[in-house]
């Protein structure tokens, strides 16, 4: 089977990552919170999450997406996780679906993997977008890239992955349901 892993270091952005992992499981997605130090994780704002996993045992041969959600000091520390940058390369190389949020699509535009390709990042952080087409928008995908803006735009992004994972309608489903929009 299939698995959906979301990174997670102290400091990350919690309504990012509540909101994706609760989108994508509401949609059958096996997904799994994956620390890159402890398995208690405090967020931004104090909020305290245990991990499913710890990045050392993840099952690469079965990972479909990998997300980066933002928030500071989160995704600094996201970044400074030699294990996960490794991840982050080789994933890009196999064309690995990646997505991320908010401050996270720096760390892709630092490695490089957004060369050519249209994203978005929280205000202010495009300067580390380096080559990447930068458009305006709350989500955009290019070819196996998701990004978006932030913790305004964290619901619009995991509709989107629930979109490529599975399909349009189940997305359109789940938003009904969450009367999303409404």
């Amino acid at each position: 089977m299939t698995v959906v892993y979301i990174f997670i270091a102290d400091g990350f952005e919690e309504i990012e990552v509540m909101t994706i992992v609760d989108i994508l499981r509401r949609a059958d997605i096996d997904t799994k919170l994956v620390s890159v130090d402890g398995y208690e994780v405090v967020g931004a704002h104090g909020v305290r999450v245990l991990a499913d996993i710890h990045i050392g045992v993840i099952d690469e041969d079965n990972m479909e997406m990998l997300v980066l959600p933002g928030g500071m000091p989160g995704t600094t520390n996201l970044e400074n996780s030699i294990e996960l940058i490794e991840l982050i390369e080789r994933s890009n190389q196999s064309n690995t679906l990646i997505a991320a949020i908010c401050a996270a699509p720096m760390i892709l535009g630092k490695l490089k993997l957004l060369e050519g390709k249209k994203a978005i990042c929280y205000p202010g952080f495009e300067k580390h977008l380096i080559g990447a087409k930068i458009v305006e928008r709350k989500v955009i995908k290019d070819k196996n890239i998701i990004t978006s803006r932030g913790p305004g735009t964290a619901s619009d992004f995991a509709f989107k992955i629930v979109e490529v994972l599975k399909n349009k309608e189940i997305s359109n489903q789940l938003k009904e349901g969450m009367l999303y929009g409404r």
